[in-house]
């Protein structure tokens, strides 16, 4: 059974990778705090996910691999990767790596998109920096996909257990993951 995936966040990044995950064959939980993103979100991957075209029966439960959800409780509960997409602020992503920590399952690996935060820094804040990984994509380089090697950065601590979960992920989405340590450790 493939990881089930939590994405934090339905704006255009969130959106696009619940889509392109569920495609993949993911099971995905989609949260966002505002009812109204959340709404717009269903409504536009409803119109974009087919079913039937992967093979699913439209009545069937797993028509929907997308499960829209209104607590990130609800979101991480049955978690093996989470993917937030918050604002790449020090305070935003401080605020949600610190929530996600608390609310996932121990085994869940928190990826985060960020260009310029140091994961080692953010990861930091968690209780398994080791289970944290930065994506150094622009949103804009993913929805596009205007690129096919993604560029994951890792913590001092990351297991290779991570990494294998995020290549697999990455891998299934179409792009080749390409990693690195964290370059903004001092």
């Amino acid at each position: 059974m493939p990881p089930t995936v939590a994405i934090i966040g339905a704006g255009p990044l969130g959106r696009w990778l619940a889509l392109t995950a569920a495609r993949a064959g993911f099971p995905v939980f989609l949260e966002d705090v505002m009812p109204g993103n959340l709404h717009h979100a269903q409504e536009i991957l409803r119109q974009q996910f087919n079913p039937a075209a992967l093979g699913f029966e439209p009545s069937s439960p797993a028509a929907s691999p997308i499960i829209f959800v209104s607590t990130i409780e609800d979101a991480v509960r049955e978690a093996d990767l989470v993917i937030d997409c918050v604002p790449d602020e020090l305070e935003s992503k401080l605020e949600i790596l610190w929530l996600l920590d608390r609310m996932a399952p121990p085994r869940t690996v928190l990826a985060t998109p960020t260009m310029r935060l140091s994961i080692t820094d953010l990861a930091a804040c968690t209780y398994r920096p080791e289970k944290c990984i930065a994506i150094a994509a622009k949103a804009s380089a993913l929805t596009g996909n205007l690129a096919s090697e993604i560029l994951l950065r890792t913590t001092p601590l990351t297991t290779p257990e991570t990494v294998a979960l995020l290549r697999d992920f990455w891998h299934q989405l179409g792009f080749s993951p390409a990693f690195e340590p964290d370059s903004t450790v001092d």
